[in-house]
């Protein structure tokens, strides 16, 4: 069934469903809490019908049902086996031990998980580590900051290197790009991003140890060995990885399509083997070590909700952004081209990178790279800066929003759980930006020039 949308002929009206789902995330929390946290779902599920409602009436059901049912089955779903698959796996490992959340073990855990991110994805490495880090810094007083660079390094940053560790490098590998390729070229500006954000975090957390100790904060006493509990977990965790990798490399040459949205034979695999390893690591893993864990679905049922809005609200927004020089966004794609018809890379960086902070980062990281050509070839040779640009603000700008990408939500939601008060939408905005966009200028400067 092939789509009647051309995004060329959305008026910018089609993007309110989509503002208004994100205005519902960072205002509700903050002047409505009580009816946010109770009903947050039944919001989403609204701005959903204020997207597909008129998509039916204007374009027709037919149209409207397929555009919902590829969002929904082709991104979507696979969207959250994935990230869930890594909760509920993660989610089974306990690491034991008598962490204190000095500033140097607290730098080693965010550093530890920038690195895991590359071979996990920034879930898994932020599933992973989230709880060590919540229980090492359990009985300090100022700790929010800690949590907002794990986000920062951990859940977006660290997931730069290759194509498992975000779902845009993911596509990219898938469209042609190298395995290796990002690596290549991304790793001295990942170093450097990651040395200037461990080194101000360091320098924080060394100021807010220092005023817990003079309130009186006091390393507990008792020592208990380091060790890990539902281990099996780790090979469930590889098994996941080599799922990944088996879905990007292999190519069966069976397709089919269902309700009007194509499958590939591999892609149907992938998935099927994440609910497998997923249903296994429930079975396989005590009831003790979840606890322990402080494991519980709400934040996977959070990201889910909030998601399902969030995907369909997308559809029009993405529609007009594919339409390119034809749409409304056209003055934004301008800006990528210079006078003489050659690519700015600063402008690659900073509008994919802004619209992977309030869009879905792996549809936008799409977008511009058939903006730039969509040759893989030509991208990873004499246009390697612009894959780069491309590359480092769909990765390292999700890290502006809380919805910027999937673990951001997840690692507030088991904050929030565990008593940790963390900053609302625009709180956090305010950190993001004053110390993150320091960072990009002078990563653009450095190596986008």
């Amino acid at each position: 069934m092939a789509s009647d949308m051309n995004g060329a002929e959305l008026g910018l009206a089609w993007a309110v469903p989509f503002a208004g789902i994100l205005l519902s995330i960072a205002l509700f929390p903050l002047f409505a809490p009580h009816i946010w946290h109770h009903h947050f779902g039944k919001i989403s599920v609204f701005w959903a019908l204020c997207c597909i409602i008129p998509l039916a009436t204007v374009f027709g059901p037919d149209t409207a049902f397929h555009e919902i049912a590829h969002v929904l089955l082709a991104d979507y779903v696979p969207f959250i086996i994935f990230v869930g698959s890594l909760f509920i796996v993660a989610g089974g490992i306990h690491v034991r031990g008598s962490f204190v959340g000095r500033p140097i073990v607290n730098t080693a855990i965010l550093a530890l998980g920038a690195v895991l991110a590359n071979f996990m994805g920034t879930t898994g490495a932020a599933m992973l580590l989230i709880r060590p880090l919540i229980g090492a810094n359990e009985n300090r007083r100022r700790k929010v900051h800690t949590f907002i660079f794990f986000i920062f390094l951990v859940a977006n940053v660290g997931g730069a290197l290759t194509p498992l560790g975000d779902p845009p490098l993911f596509l990219g590998f898938l469209k042609g790009v190298s395995f290796f390729w990002t690596l290549e070229h991304l790793m001295l500006p990942w170093l450097v991003t990651c040395a200037i954000l461990l080194a101000v975090y360091f320098a924080i957390d060394s100021f807010m140890f220092s005023r817990d100790v003079k309130d009186g904060f006091k390393a507990p006493e008792e020592k208990q060995a380091i060790g890990v509990d539902g281990g099996i977990n780790i090979l469930f965790l590889a098994a996941i990885v080599g799922t990944v990798l088996m879905s990007g490399f292999w190519r069966s040459g069976v397709d089919f399509t269902f309700l009007g949205v194509h499958f590939s034979l591999e892609g149907v695999l992938r998935d099927a083997l994440f609910i497998v390893i997923s249903g296994a690591s429930l079975l396989l893993t005590t009831k003790a070590t979840r606890e322990a864990n402080h494991f519980s679905w709400d934040p996977i049922l959070e990201v889910a909700k909030l998601f399902f809005g969030i995907f369909c609200c997308i559809v029009p927004v993405l529609a007009m952004l594919r339409a390119g020089h034809d749409g409304h966004f056209a003055p934004l794609v301008a800006l990528v081209t210079n006078a003489d018809g050659s690519f700015n890379n600063t402008f690659f960086f900073w509008l994919t990178g802004m619209l992977s902070a309030f869009l879905d980062n792996a549809p936008t990281y799409l977008a511009f790279f058939n903006l730039a050509g969509g040759d893989p070839t030509v991208l990873m040779g004499e246009g390697a800066k612009t894959l780069m640009a491309i590359s480092m603000g769909s990765v390292f700008m999700g890290a502006v929003t809380y919805i910027g990408n999937a673990p951001n939500f997840m690692t507030v939601s088991i904050c929030n759980e565990r008593g940790i008060k963390m900053p609302t939408f625009f709180g956090y905005m305010l950190w993001s930006v004053t110390i993150l966009f320091p960072t990009f200028f002078l990563m653009d400067m450095l190596f986008l020039i």
